[in-house]
């Protein structure tokens, strides 16, 4: 598997666990975000879990917002699912057994300099339990701190795609052990 991005925000940690997803098609991402739903469910079962970040990495059209999509999808969500391109976040409350789980799906793309970041006060999001899925989070710069996942999406031909997958958690880990 190859090295980790140069454009992602994190420092680059020894990854837990590396994975590679070869997507044919739309079909082939919708199965991917329905097991990665699952696998949400059940480690947020798990003693100790605090949340989730994400980061997706990836140019224009590689897929991002699709497999947000289908991750939302596979969690049950119904309703529409906006590329949050000009409101940044879109807040999603999926009903669960024993309450709501929070899933925030940022979009930093329109960001100018990892200051706004900060000024627009989305760490809380983070620190919430809550799961957060980041496209763009190279505009924040080192702000966003450590992810749990990093998924690199890369348009090989067409509608085919690869997905690297990495995890510098052990909530991380336990979601791409299950995907």
């Amino acid at each position: 598997m190859p090295a980790a991005p140069a454009s992602s925000s994190f420092p680059l940690a020894k990854a837990l666990l590396e994975r590679r997803f070869t997507l044919e098609n739309l079909a082939a991402t919708d199965a991917l975000g329905a097991r990665f739903a699952h696998a949400i469910d059940d480690v947020r079962k798990l003693p100790g879990f605090t949340g989730l970040h994400v980061q997706l990495l990836g140019d224009l059209g590689a897929g991002k917002t699709a497999l947000v999509r289908a991750t939302l999808a596979g969690l049950g969500h119904s309703g529409r699912v906006r590329s949050p391109t000009y409101t940044l976040v879109e807040p999603y409350a999926l009903a669960r057994d024993g309450g709501e789980l929070e899933l925030y799906h940022f979009d930093l793309y329109r960001f100018a300099d990892p200051a706004e970041w900060a000024d627009a006060g989305f760490r809380e999001y983070f620190d919430a339990g809550a799961i957060c899925l980041v496209e763009w989070p190279q505009k924040a710069g080192n702000l966003l701190g450590t992810p749990d996942l990093v998924f690199g999406l890369d348009t090989v031909d067409g509608e085919r795609r690869l997905l690297d997958a990495r995890a510098y958690s052990e909530s991380g880990k336990a979601c791409l052990e299950r995907c």
